[in-house]
């Protein structure tokens, strides 16, 4: 609440000698007596409005105003941000974009005697009745008071421009260039640690709902789903306290299981997905409330977006996390999530993570891997078997470890395939080589959060000839940093089971809180 500043205290003119108890005494004792009934905590302004209660501080949902309106006039006053430790959220502390809803509160108004201000300053109790009208805040309300706290809280946070977080963490505190704002990321994640609720819905039946691979290229899509069936921080068993909702289809096991094999349809996985959607909405409210705004489905198939197209709210609305995150098909950075692919042969990491020292790695660039679409074919076409310093194979010799391979070369080389996305960045990071990531309109995981150019090289599609010369111009000093900071990104790419803080699965959690700030869901007056 704003503080009062240069006005005189209200509350003393209530027991003044200057006001007749004789003529207020029936009044205030009414007025008190409802206000102790409702357990409101009531703070005046000196405008007569009574300031809404939603900070931390206070235990009631209820909200007064004595200012008159006609009965046929519906109250909708902005609700107050929560108080937060660092900053007061300020108007700016909205998103720009706002998801209007049908309205839903509750409005009670009773006669009651009321207090009048006068122009001198003077308070008078006074018989006349006047309406008080008592604004019962949703649930909904409150949460996003709350968020408008933490959007205010971050934005406070990225003004420190320090390498290293200013916020204390007995686990990890966030530090170095491989981050795009260290403190204000840590904030986020603190944040995120303490408010955000994610909701499963629990219809539908496994394998195909509730179920996802766990040991192929589509790993990170069964781990996501697998941990969020757990008991985890974020998962909430009551759909009310939820700030976002999750559709729990694997598009993985839609292919498998509904896909006929050379039929190039998906009408069928595309029929599931909205009998899924239309039953959810039938049965609850969340989703036909935000017309699917705070939503989110997963997907690391390539066939991810094209499945979330036959739901256009889902596609143009929804928050995807997505694999496939093209933005030349309709990947939107804003509220669309770019999802790591991890190529789990065994389930597990075991045996993946760290490689040679930099002073021991012998191999300039490498690259292994079928000709798929028209990058790799590019690339195999210039470099395939033509330099020792940049080995480019289509398939290794005989006794070659692929693993090995990639723990003793300074970069690998990462081009796309058919889709834009490639498990063999994350393999890269695994084995502490910098990664080169070789696409066109692609948004690497967590891009909001991490500074990419730090620890890895782009080139562009149209520069595949010129990558020896793109490396050897690169110091050794800058490899060595490069390499440095690859050790330190590694963390957020880890799979643990289960997980830990700033592991992969709490990265992306991370990266769906974000797009969750970027909007706004609020009740539309009627």
């Amino acid at each position: 609440m704003k503080p009062l500043t240069n006005k005189p205290s209200l509350f003393p003119p209530f027991w003044s000698s200057s006001t007749s108890y004789s003529s207020s005494s029936a009044f205030i004792l009414v007025l008190v007596a409802l206000v102790c009934t409702l357990g409101v905590t009531v703070s005046f302004s000196w405008s007569w409005r009574v300031n809404t209660v939603l900070g931390t501080g206070y235990s009631s949902s209820l909200a007064f105003s004595t200012k008159s309106r006609p009965n046929s006039q519906v109250v909708n006053e902005e609700a107050a941000p929560e108080a937060h430790p660092i900053v007061s959220p300020s108007n700016d502390s909205e998103p720009n974009g706002t998801v209007h809803l049908p309205h839903s509160q509750i409005v009670e108004k009773q006669e009651v005697a009321v207090l009048n201000d006068k122009e001198s300053g003077e308070i008078n109790a006074t018989t006349a009745s006047e309406t008080i009208t008592i604004k019962r805040y949703s649930r909904l309300e409150k949460l996003e008071a709350s968020l408008a706290g933490v959007r205010a809280s971050i934005r406070e946070a990225a003004r420190v421009r320090n390498l290293t977080s200013t916020h204390e963490d007995p686990d990890y505190v966030p530090q170095g260039p491989i981050y795009r704002n260290a403190n204000a990321f840590h904030r986020s994640y603190l944040e995120m640690e303490r408010l955000f609720k994610i909701y499963v819905y629990q219809e539908g039946d496994p394998p195909i709902f509730h179920n996802g691979p766990c040991k192929s290229i589509y790993s990170t899509e069964g781990m996501f789903i697998h941990e969020m069936e757990m008991d985890n921080t974020y998962r909430t068993k009551n759909p009310d306290d939820a700030l976002v909702y999750f559709l729990p289809f694997s598009v993985v096991m839609l292919v498998q299981y509904l896909y006929e094999a050379e039929s190039h349809s998906t009408e069928s996985i595309g029929r599931a997905v909205v009998d899924y959607v239309n039953v959810i909405s039938d049965k609850h409210p969340f989703w036909n409330r935000s017309l699917g705004a705070d939503h989110f489905m997963l997907s690391c198939h390539d066939w991810g977006p094209r499945t979330s197209s036959y739901v256009p709210q889902l596609y143009h609305k929804s928050i995807r996390v997505l694999c496939n995150a093209n933005t030349s098909e309709g990947f939107n950075p804003s509220k669309d999530v770019s999802f790591p692919e991890i190529h789990l042969r065994t389930g597990e990491t075991k045996g993946l993570l760290g490689g040679l020292s930099p002073s021991r790695r012998s191999v300039l660039a490498f690259f292994a891997g079928r000709l798929h679409g028209h990058i790799r074919c590019l690339l195999l076409n210039e470099w395939k078997e033509k330099d020792q310093d940049v080995q480019v194979y289509d398939q290794l010799p005989n006794g070659v470890s692929y693993e090995s391979m990639l723990k003793q070369s300074k970069f690998c080389l990462c081009p796309s395939g058919y889709e834009v996305a490639s498990p063999r960045i994350v393999e890269a990071i695994y084995a502490e080589c910098v990664p080169v990531l070789i696409s066109d309109n692609y948004v690497p995981p967590f891009s909001d959060v991490l500074e990419w150019k730090t620890f890895s090289v782009q080139v562009q599609v149209k520069d595949i000839p010129n990558i020896k010369t793109i490396l050897m111009g690169i110091s050794q000093s800058q490899y060595l940093r490069m390499h440095r900071r690859v050790k330190l990104v590694q963390r957020h790419f880890v799979v643990n089971g289960p997980s830990k803080r700033y592991d992969v699965f709490n990265m992306i959690v991370h990266s769906i809180w974000l797009r969750r700030l970027n909007i706004r869901i609020e009740d539309q007056l009627e």
